[in-house]
């Protein structure tokens, strides 16, 4: 590798980190979990547009999504809106793929001694786990690339509007201001395409909105928990590259997304 630049390797490293992470929410993503009671809290029970009891349960993907953030903005800095959509794409077609790779493997005939496995006391049907947890149904698979390429979109996009009024300055507030606007689309996206227009679960507008909302404020809580990192990772690269690499690249960037 040694006659990849400085530059080069970081784009290797935060691309890796980036599809990784998606890839990783995709797969995890079919456990459902409880926010609050897994940090030992009771349940918060909200209403919201006439739906009652509501509490913070989240996608097991939302583990990895605060890394998503992160690379997101970190890519948007160094190597501008051409840098982070290029990767993003690049991870739909991956996503996708993986998809029919597991979805190939799902119809494969499973050995007779593998299917009835005891598991810490439990006889389980491990041909028909496997088959529920990497059979997500299309519709929340396409409702989950969607809202994944218009949330990097709008990210990209908003993240360079701030910066041509703010400069290099403030660089919370581009990457926590474009985050929290994509994520608000991204929450109602997925939603709405798995659920709402899906004709298996028929989810009315207002349960969309509801589980929508909850998801959003969950996100736009961590975004901001997150700021402090974003500034230790920028600090990371910066002494990686050298002021003087590291403000090329941001400055060539900008001029890019400029033009």
């Amino acid at each position: 590798m040694s006659h990849l630049s400085k530059t080069n390797k970081l784009f290797v490293v935060l691309g890796s980190f980036f599809l990784a992470d998606a890839l990783l929410s995709e797969f995890i993503g079919v456990k459902i979990f409880s926010v609050e009671e897994s940090l030992g809290f009771a349940k918060f029970h909200i209403d919201l547009f006439g739906v009652p009891g509501l509490s913070f349960n989240m996608s097991a993907g939302v583990i990895t999504w605060p890394v998503i953030f992160i690379m997101t903005d970190i890519i948007n800095e160094y190597f501008g809106g051409k840098g982070i959509r290029f990767l993003s794409y690049i991870t739909a077609i991956i996503v996708a793929f993986a998809f029919v790779v597991a979805g190939l493997a799902m119809h494969l005939t499973s050995a007779d001694f593998w299917i009835h496995q005891n598991i810490n006391g439990q006889d389980l049907n491990m041909d028909t786990a496997f088959n529920a947890i990497f059979g997500q149904g299309m519709w929340i698979i396409v409702g989950s690339i969607t809202a994944f390429i218009i949330g990097q979109v709008t990210d990209v996009t908003i993240f360079h509007s701030i910066k041509r009024v703010t400069g290099e300055k403030q660089l919370w507030l581009r990457a926590t201001g474009s985050t929290v606007v994509s994520q608000l689309i991204d929450s109602f996206v997925v939603i709405f395409i798995a659920f709402y227009i899906n004709p298996q679960y028929h989810y009315s507008w207002q349960m969309v909105a509801a589980i929508g909302l909850v998801n959003y404020t969950y996100k736009f809580i961590v975004a901001l928990l997150m700021t402090p990192i974003l500034y230790l990772v920028h600090y990371i690269i910066d002494a990686y590259l050298g002021k003087e690499l590291a403000h090329s690249l941001i400055e060539s960037a900008a001029r890019e997304d400029h033009s």
